[in-house]
């Protein structure tokens, strides 16, 4: 009996000693924690919510908006850094905030002249980019505060979002139900899943806005992307889609293979002239729906590494081009053009008007799901 005792004694060490070393995920329990972050102009309270993991990285999530405030993970040495654009308190992204790690919503990116047709009725929505919709409107999901559920296993810490989009909102028929759930996995992935459900048929397109700089500051142009697409959608002069799928070989659109983004970003190219640098959307490879990889990105200075994956067809890469510098950020960062890239996983902008592109409809009684991963590990 005394044996047992001292064999049960020693085992508990044990696994107390890993738990506490982080050796043993299975054993490690992911940390959430909650903190007051202000008010929105209305009164609403605002919480912000940090996610820790077994590998000493964390987000920090907050309600307003459901935005990523800040992402720490390693580089090659093993030192943490911030590696998304925005502000140090509420007050600047209730001011100007060009959806800085924002929830994107009801439908993310451009819909052609703020209108739309379904079931024989036409749709207006409030343009707010020049003559068209962007990013669901003049008060979208990035600006709304969400209500949240902490979750823990043993992947790691979740964060669960909801909010309910009511019928006319922006413009947009039907009661939307809108779930997101962030987990931060133990093996630094930032996993988004995306549900919504209806009660008329409307449109949803989902999508996650955080701008990128994997060196913390700084340009993005050395930043080596590849993103897994042998098409993209052209833009007209709004920048919404002509329609055409067009082929990147040959094109500043290729990075088929690793590229630094700002190998040809200033060639006198005629869609880069349009979108003033990259801001279109890639047709990725045929996935079926199926999680799958859709871009790569590594940071040779920091030897950081983000890895995108998804179920949606779309990616749409934006080069920071409209920041200016009339944003300072976090820690008294100035954000000059640039300074980070989005990379906005969706179905196809202007898909409500164009019926070659993979529909967004959604009618009462489906079910809207998606899944995108965000994953990060460095390289030597």
């Amino acid at each position: 009996m005394k044996r047992l005792q001292i064999a049960f004694a020693a085992a508990t060490v044990a696994l107390l000693y890993l738990s506490a070393r982080g050796l043993n995920n299975t054993l490690y329990m992911p940390v959430i924690e909650k903190t007051p972050f202000g008010k929105t102009t209305s009164g609403e309270a605002v919480d912000l919510y940090t996610l820790k993991n077994a590998s000493n990285a964390r987000v920090q999530i907050m309600t307003y908006g459901g935005t990523v405030v800040s992402l720490q993970v390693p580089d090659r040495d093993g030192m943490l850094g911030d590696i998304v654009l925005g502000y140090d308190v509420l007050d600047g992204y209730l001011k100007n905030s060009p959806y800085f790690g924002s929830i994107v919503g009801r439908y993310g990116n451009r819909i052609g002249k703020g209108r739309f047709s379904l079931d024989g009725k036409q749709y207006q929505l409030p343009k707010n980019n020049g003559e068209n919709t962007l990013h669901g409107g003049i008060k979208g999901f990035d600006k709304v505060v969400w209500k949240a559920t902490e979750d823990r296993s043993t992947d790691g810490a979740a964060l669960s979002l909801t909010y309910l989009s009511k019928d006319g909102e922006e413009g947009f028929p039907g009661n939307l139900s809108v779930k997101v759930v962030y987990t931060l996995i133990n093996n630094n992935e930032l996993r988004i899943e995306y549900s919504a459900a209806t009660d008329k048929t409307t449109v949803v397109n989902l999508t996650h806005h955080s701008y990128f700089n994997l060196a913390g500051e700084g340009n993005i142009l050395q930043h080596e992307l590849m993103i897994n697409a042998e098409q993209f959608t052209p833009v007209d002069a709004g920048l919404i889609p002509t329609g055409e799928l067009r082929n990147v070989k040959g094109t500043p659109m290729d990075f088929t293979k690793p590229t630094a983004i700002g190998a040809r970003i200033d060639q006198q190219d005629e869609q880069l002239i349009l979108g003033k640098g990259y801001d279109h959307n890639w047709v990725l490879k045929n996935n079926a729906g199926k999680l799958s990889l859709a871009a790569r990105v590594y940071e040779p200075r920091s030897g950081r590494v983000m890895e995108v994956s998804t179920t949606e067809p779309g990616l749409q890469f934006y080069s920071g081009n409209f920041l200016d510098g009339s944003i300072t950020g976090k820690g008294g960062q100035v954000y000059q053009q640039r300074s980070g890239f989005c990379l906005e996983t969706q179905h196809f902008p202007d898909s409500p008007n164009k019926p070659r592109f993979p529909s967004t409809v959604l009618k009462p009684g489906q079910q809207y799901t998606s899944t995108t991963i965000y994953k990060f590990s460095a390289q030597k």
